[in-house]
């Protein structure tokens, strides 16, 4: 399947809109891709719990970690799931609240001016074949689209306070 981008959506990914964005500031160029990583519960693959958490939807009754998730909004651009495939919860032209307090090149607020791209994955946990075939057609898709001059991982914009994509995420295996 071919990879395009139309309104700012990813045509081969499913879209599950999330109110966790606003507008990014006036004249920002996108130029920066955050990876990250997210499994709900921690360590456990497969279910629809991530989507719901972006769409605010989590029932934080289901398991006792949901409980430190109450009230949180946060939501990537896209989520690739193990199997590989996307979906997508905000347009690349908005602000997706994803990075949090951080910072790249001296320049803070990453949500400002980057693209989130959460994998299903844990920091210790290998990443699929499907992923890494899934993420570089996206990658190659939104350099081509948008004027990205970096890609990093969260650990990276937030040290000390994050560690995904983690180790187990190999960068080599990038576009």
């Amino acid at each position: 399947m071919t990879c395009m981008i139309t309104n700012h959506r990813l045509d081969m990914a499913t879209q599950a809109p999330s109110e966790n964005f606003n507008k990014r500031p006036n004249k920002t160029e996108i130029s920066l891709i955050v990876i990250h990583n997210i499994s709900l519960p921690p360590g456990q693959f497969n279910n629809p719990y991530i989507e719901d958490f972006f769409t605010n939807q989590l029932d934080t009754s289901k398991h006792a970690y949901f409980k430190t998730l109450e009230g949180v909004k946060v939501a990537p651009h896209l989520l690739i799931k193990r199997d590989g495939r996307i979906i997508q919860f905000v347009d690349f032209d908005k602000r997706a609240w994803h990075a949090g307090e951080s910072t790249f090149n001296n320049a803070p607020d990453c949500n400002n001016y980057s693209i989130g791209i959460e994998l299903e994955g844990a920091d210790h946990i290998g990443y699929e074949t499907q992923q890494y075939t899934a993420l570089n057609q996206v990658l190659s898709k939104l350099k081509s689209h948008y004027p990205i001059t970096d890609i990093t991982g969260h650990s990276d914009i937030s040290p000390g306070r994050k560690t995904d994509p983690g180790p187990a995420f190999k960068w080599s295996q990038l576009i």
